[in-house]
């Protein structure tokens, strides 16, 4: 089978690290799905008007491609339990495709142009292969049992604000200050480093460098910088 994609998504998230392990957990997160040609005809999206969410099938594409292995071991499990790749939502898969379900927020204008998504977990510049629609009464199973230990939810960090860095929102995209709340909310950090009681951390977020530490269960934001186009990563 040759694929190939059909939109690429510019998102709030410019790193892996922060970027959230699954859509849904920061709702704030904003997101335009751009079709390429001749994917953008208005055509294409005929009755999506009406959708509230969707499924992406896209790329890994920030993944360095490495031999295939049967085996991985989850974030989620601290890094240090292996499960079968199958039973796992890893990256390190054998054609690198994921699956995340998101919210439609519009239809981009001029239609036909892409889409405004709302609760993405994907990096900026994510490969897009197809979309379908989500269709509740069919594909939501409240009794579905995930593989042990992937289904509870983290704890989570509480959040505080240094006074300079809340200051330093007054410049920046308006939603910028709730993407970090619910973004360090959902404790980015590996689960390895979850236990450890302090630590100092930084992540790229709509074109600034965003400091933070970690003191028990509470996050405290240190600093919010603009990024210059040839610092980011």
């Amino acid at each position: 089978m040759d694929i190939h994609p059909i939109a690429t998504l510019r998102s709030d998230f410019e790193g892996r690290f922060g970027t959230p392990r699954q859509p849904g957990l920061v709702p704030a997160a904003r997101a335009e799905l751009v079709f390429a040609a001749p994917y953008n005809d208005p055509a294409a999206l005929r009755g999506l008007e009406t959708c509230s969410h969707c499924w992406l099938v896209f790329g890994f594409h920030a993944i360095s491609p490495g031999p295939w292995r049967p085996t991985v071991r989850p974030p989620r499990l601290g890094g240090n339990q292996r499960l079968g790749v199958f039973a796992t939502r890893s990256p390190f898969r054998p054609n690198a495709l994921g699956l995340s379900l998101t919210r439609i927020e519009a239809l981009l204008t001029p239609l036909g142009r892409g889409l405004a998504l709302r609760g993405c977990d994907l990096m900026d510049g994510t490969p897009i292969f197809d979309i379908k629609p989500y269709l509740p009464a069919i594909e939501s199973v409240p009794e579905a049992q995930p593989p042990a230990g992937l289904g509870q939810a983290t704890p989570g960090l509480a959040i505080e604000w240094h006074t300079d860095a809340r200051a330093a929102l007054a410049n920046a995209p308006a939603h910028l200050g709730e993407l970090i709340d619910q973004t360090l909310a959902a404790d980015p950090r590996p689960a390895y480093h979850q236990p450890r009681k302090r630590g100092t951390y930084g992540m790229q977020l709509l074109g600034h460098e965003v400091r933070w530490t970690v003191t028990e269960s509470c996050a405290r934001v240190i600093g919010v910088t603009p990024i210059a186009d040839g610092e980011r990563d």
